[in-house]
């Protein structure tokens, strides 16, 4: 329907709805009028006959009552009649001469002429405050009414309104207007920016690609863990290549009817495709894009959103100028359909930044905060190996936050510490008090931690040893790689496991094997998963050496009531993280026996400074010794 049919309509449409409005304002008046009306018969009729009734014995005037010019004759269970004039021929008041007439009687003959003429009653003038109210008896319903049909009349638009847009794509468009973010603002991951910046040179430049037979890809996939800037990506890209951004999440395009989303697809690429070249940006596209084969269900809303997510894209014409970037952190979830070639044709990863990213991100963050000349970036940027760019800028903001909080005017390396624990663990929990026997305990189980880890070749350097409670802990016992390590063998591995159980077993050691307490119970978590990790997944056990046994993801669920392997081989994987796990314990104890008094003096300290640096317990550790008996074979 051409644009001026449909104005016509619309203004149609709504005149009438007026006019309607309006009639039905004028029954309503109409109706509070009748009802606010008094429902009595009023004649108008001479003086003479006014006269005649009251002189009459059978006038049947019950009362007279004076208002304003006029008398308000009101007969016994008759009619009201009413007399414009109160005067006589003569000039003479009527009501006066009534009364004239019986003051000159007196006795009886008084009494028979005030029950001949009835008392004279006189009403009070009306006030402007009258008038008001008897016009508010009036305006008040009208107007109440006039909002009702008014409200109406909105909720009515709006609902149709709301159903027009229903299926209207609810993506937000990034255009010239809106602030340009470029490859410069996103630090890092240098790798996925290099795979991107092809794809803003097909945006700028198709033709050149065109003339050596190149097609433009018709979809990049985003790909890495939460925090990571896939997002900020995207719109970088945008940003570079100076085309309109369309952006929106996978779970706007559900809703609780069957069709919206398809719809909300069709009308998203439309508008991308009226303003090409353009990007269409995804994200969170598992929400809509899982395996089908996963759930069933062909007339499922969400999958006939990922059909129509399909269509759109295949239905691409080489020369359209749209580009679909979407992102997800869970790639096994989605479906094969939509992976292909011709669909999404580049995977990009976004990684986790390296430390030398994590420096760089550190400087975007800091770039406008006051800080000391002395602030260690480099020495944070160490500490926070496996940050995302997420937690970074949180850290950031944390330390500006604590800074204010602590009345400094620019950021200290203090500031930076708290703000990197609080992140990391949890802020300090000062308000929780320990006596003396739990403060021991606690030492005695973070030094556990520090000299095993310490003592084991293989196991990161301690950095630091606190009893002060944070976050959810008793005590902390911080290990940091020296550098950023892809992957971690399993002598690594079994030294993480160790340390783990050195907190327990140094409990055991100077407590008796009846008195450990509960504060183990993380590390036993941890030390059981990550026993499972390496037999399940690694294939790192004795008799499983090379297997693994994955759990069942079908990539939307997992299944828990069917395992894929035997219960022989169950029962053979609970033995392998057992020995694991008793491998580790025993390990721990074997360089905690050798180096009691390391121990004892190390908990000394920490119940005597409650927090120790890496400088402060290099003389403490530095006659811990490794015995034999704790070395792998």
């Amino acid at each position: 329907m051409p644009k001026s049919m449909k104005k016509k309509s619309n203004s149609g449409s709504n005149t009438f709805r007026w006019l309607m409005f309006v009639a039905m304002l004028l029954l309503c008046c109409a109706a509070v009028a009748s009802l606010i009306t008094p429902k009595e018969t009023i004649t108008e009729v001479p003086l003479s006959d006014v006269i005649a009734r009251a002189n009459s014995s059978d006038g049947n005037i019950e009362k007279i009552t004076v208002e304003g010019n006029q008398l308000k004759i009101t007969l016994k269970g008759e009619k009201y009649y009413t007399q414009t004039s109160r005067k006589d021929a003569s000039g003479t008041l009527y009501e006066q001469g009534l009364i004239d007439y019986c003051s000159e009687l007196d006795g009886e003959d008084l009494t028979k002429c005030q029950s001949k003429y009835p008392v004279i009653e006189y009403a009070e003038a009306s006030s402007f405050w009258d008038y008001a109210l008897d016009i508010a008896i009036i305006i008040v319903p009208v107007i109440i009414i006039i909002f009702f049909f008014s409200s109406m009349m909105r909720q009515a638009q709006s609902m149709n309104n709301q159903s027009m847009g229903f299926g209207k794509a609810k993506a937000k468009l990034y255009g010239p207007d809106k602030k340009k973010i470029t490859f410069k603002d996103v630090a890092g991951n240098e790798s996925a920016k290099q795979d991107l910046t092809e794809i803003v040179d097909f945006l700028k430049e198709p033709k050149k690609y065109e003339k050596l037979g190149a097609k433009i890809p018709r979809g990049v996939l985003l790909a890495g863990e939460p925090g990571t800037g896939k997002t900020l990506m995207a719109r970088a890209v945008a940003g570079e290549a100076s085309v309109p951004f369309f952006s929106i999440s996978g779970s706007e395009f559900a809703e609780m009817f069957v069709g919206v989303g398809a719809s909300r697809v069709r009308d998203l690429f439309a508008k991308a495709k009226k303003n090409a070249p353009s990007i269409i940006f995804i994200d969170e596209i598992d929400a809509v894009a899982h395996k089908r084969d996963a759930r069933g269900g062909a007339g499922r809303e969400d999958e006939q959103t990922l059909n129509q997510i399909l269509v759109e894209m295949d239905g691409f014409d080489n020369d359209s100028g749209v580009i679909v970037i979407a992102a997800t952190n869970r790639v096994d979830m989605l479906d094969k359909a939509l992976l292909r070639p011709g669909r999404f044709d580049r995977h990009v990863n976004v990684t986790l930044p390296e430390r030398k990213d994590r420096l760089e991100i550190l400087n975007v963050h800091f770039k406008n905060k006051p800080k000391e000349k002395d602030v260690n970036l480099d020495a944070l940027a160490a500490k926070t190996a496996g940050s995302s760019g997420a937690d970074l800028a949180n850290i950031a903001n944390e330390a500006a936050i604590t800074a204010a909080r602590e009345g400094h005017k620019e950021i200290t390396n203090a500031d930076l510490t708290e703000a990197f624990e609080r992140v990391a663990i949890g802020p300090e929990r000062k308000s929780k008090a320990m006596n003396e026997h739990e403060r021991k305990v606690t030492a005695y189980h973070e030094a556990g931690h520090a000299i095993v880890g310490h003592v084991l070749p293989d196991s990161d350097p301690v950095h630091k040893v606190t009893i002060i409670p944070r976050g959810r802990t008793g005590g902390v016992t911080w290990f940091l790689p020296p550098e950023d390590r892809s992957y971690k063998n399993i002598y690594e591995l079994k030294d993480i496991l160790a340390r783990a159980m050195g907190g327990r077993i140094a409990e055991k050691l100077v407590f008796g094997p009846e008195a450990i307490t509960t504060g183990a119970s993380s590390d036993l978590q941890n030390v059981a998963q990550l026993s499972k990790e390496m037999i399940v997944e690694e294939g790192m056990g004795s008799q499983t050496r090379n297997l693994v046994f994955p759990e069942g993801d079908t990539g939307y669920y997992t299944i828990a009531t069917s395992k894929p392997y035997s219960e022989k081989t169950a029962e053979l994987i609970d033995q392998e993280i057992k020995s694991l796990s008793d491998e580790a314990a025993k390990r721990a104890e074997d360089v905690l026996r050798a180096n009691k008094p390391a121990l004892d003096k190390l908990a000394e300290a920490l119940l005597q400074h409650e927090t120790l640096e890496e400088k402060e317990l290099e003389p403490i550790l530095k006659d811990a010794q490794m015995p034999a008996s704790a070395k792998l074979h």
